[in-house]
């Protein structure tokens, strides 16, 4: 098959990328404005940043679409949410699937809601079932789930559970009753005697918007920029929060695809501990039968010693002495084979290989990607020398749509080399594939692999040229190869993808891997999510305190 390949006729206006990478943040100006209706359909999952300022909104705005879809109130409504996860989706699907009843009784909400919750009469006395005692009717508290008890019990109940830091799920005191407790009576009773256990009891509920909620996530940039993420469609995808990071939203690492996150985190592991070094001094040293410390040979003889002063027979690894010597050796085993050993030898041989060819395809990649960064400067001053000249040429944006389609594909070839390295290796899906079904799917997958790389090299040196300094001609060839080879790049990019998600990944049976999508415009930056005036003034749900909520992003940060 051939390595590489070229469009012809075409032009800028058949591709159109956009600097949302971080790299290319400094190519403000140069955008082309055109869409790109080619690639529409791998669109990227909408992304949500999440200030301190506007978590509360956050938060009201999912409690508003289950207060209205259920006509129920506040508290009922995040029980709901918290009990599913924050998932709203997954909340209609039940209630749609179970019934509201049903759907009621397993998030421990009561289905019947009654009107009147205080006694009739305030000056009558009620029997508190918790203390024995006989108290005022103003004194009691009834739940929505008819229990009523006395507010001293209630509240010494709710500080119990506040301080156990159970706050999002408090249940009700009654025996066998898996009732939650409405929040506003729980605030009510606990600050009237401990306000900064109210407080806590706040910071708990906005907790859990994030911490029990798989669409939403913290930026893991350090130092912590405050902000957290929410992603609408699918959490398996690569975000970019306002404060620049980009990182996988499932494993809060580097954005690393094709890499699924299981395979990024073996890497980082390998590429980070001892295991190579290890693997090295068993292939090449053999232990001393004294000291036990690993011995190199540097010369021809078989015969060695150690700095201990011990001497020792290479090929077998047996201390030399009276009965193991060049001249006369007894029970001498040295040219007998032993399985085991020379297996063990040979394995990490070719282990070790094995990992240095990946490791170093890998490496070179992302140094490449690394110099390749500094095109940015580079580029704007060649644009600008461009553009002082008296010519035709007003148009060059191709310029730096290929450099941010260089960017891109650079670094999806860069873990590319670790992905190949456990989905043809022997650890992850030794039992999935045969040993000829891996090599197919290695042959497949390396071909691909190969067109891009040889595109992706072709593309970074008609970029790095002087084309400043070239004649009108000249520079309207090279914006032809560039333009070419950023659509060919992309197309190729998004091929290698489909292969690995439908041919190598989609093909398992027994393991999951998912890998973030292929976005043609780079990882799209997260939109501030912000508070429409007229959702906030249908807004049903109670305020949280201002200073509860900074209390919470400062106990998070």
């Amino acid at each position: 098959m051939e390595d590489d390949y070229y469009l012809s006729g075409g032009s800028e206006e058949e591709d159109d990328y956009y600097p949302s990478d971080r790299e290319a943040e400094s190519l403000d100006g140069l955008e082309n404005e055109e869409s790109d209706a080619q690639w529409a359909t791998s669109k990227a999952p909408s992304s949500k940043v999440i200030t301190k300022e506007s978590l509360l909104a956050a938060q009201r705005e999912d409690l508003r679409r289950v207060m209205e879809l259920l006509s129920v109130r506040e508290h009922h409504a995040r029980t709901l949410l918290i009990h599913y996860r924050w998932d709203v989706e997954k909340l209609i699907a039940v209630y749609v699937e179970k019934g509201k009843s049903c759907m009621f009784s397993e998030a421990g909400v009561s289905v019947i809601e009654l009107v009147d919750l205080d006694p009739p009469e305030s000056s009558s006395t009620l029997m508190c079932n918790i203390c024995m005692d006989d108290v005022l009717a103003k004194d009691v508290t009834k739940m929505d789930c008819g229990h009523c008890f006395c507010n001293n019990c209630w509240t010494e109940h709710f500080v119990v559970k506040i301080n156990e830091g159970q706050s999002k799920r408090i249940r009700c005191m009654a025996h066998k009753c898996n009732a939650i407790c409405d929040e506003g009576i729980i605030r009510k009773l606990v600050s009237v005697r401990h306000p900064d256990l109210a407080e806590k009891f706040d910071r708990f509920l906005l907790e859990s918007y994030i911490e029990d909620n798989k669409m939403v996530k913290w930026c893991p940039s350090i130092p912590h920029c405050g902000n957290a993420i929410r992603v609408e469609n699918d959490e398996f995808c690569e975000v970019e929060c306002s404060c620049g990071l980009q990182f996988c939203f499932s494993c809060l690492s580097e954005a690393h695809s094709p890499c699924s996150c299981l395979m990024w985190e073996l890497w980082t592991k390998k590429c980070r501990d001892e295991s190579e070094t290890v693997n090295w001094i068993t292939v090449h040293t053999k232990p001393c039968p004294k000291c036990h410390k690993p011995v190199e040979k540097n010369g021809g003889c078989n015969l060695v010693s150690c700095i201990c002063g011990q001497a020792f027979c290479w090929l077998c690894g047996g201390a030399t002495g009276r009965d193991h010597t060049w001249s006369h050796i007894a029970n001498h085993s040295c040219g007998r084979y032993k399985e085991d050993g020379e297996k063990k030898a040979e394995r990490a041989k070719r282990d070790l290989y094995r990992y240095m060819h990946y490791h170093n395809r890998y490496k070179a990649h992302t140094d490449s990607f690394k110099q390749e960064s500094r095109l940015r400067e580079t580029i704007k001053e060649k644009v600008s020398h461009l553009e002082a000249r008296d010519s035709k040429l007003r148009d060059f944006s191709w310029i730096t749509n290929g450099l941010c389609r260089l960017f891109r594909s650079r670094r999806a070839l860069s873990y590319s080399y670790p992905f190949a390295f456990y989905m043809f290796g022997e650890d992850l899906f030794k039992d999935e594939m045969t040993k000829k079904e891996s090599e197919i799917k290695q042959h497949l997958f390396e071909d691909q692999q190969q067109q891009l790389e040889s595109n992706v090299e072709k593309l970074s040196k008609f970029l790095e040229e002087p084309f400043d300094e070239y004649s009108e001609e000249q520079i309207m060839q090279i914006r032809m190869q560039v333009i070419n080879l950023s659509v060919i790049t992309d197309s190729l990019c998004k091929k290698m993808y489909e292969c690995i998600e439908n041919d190598l990944l989609g093909s398992l049976q027994y393991t999951i891997h998912i890998i973030a999508p292929y976005q043609s415009k780079g990882i799209a930056k997260a939109e501030e999510l912000t508070w429409s005036a007229q959702a906030n003034s249908n807004n049903k749900c109670q305020k949280i305190s201002n200073q509860a909520t900074e209390g919470y992003f400062q106990c998070a940060l």
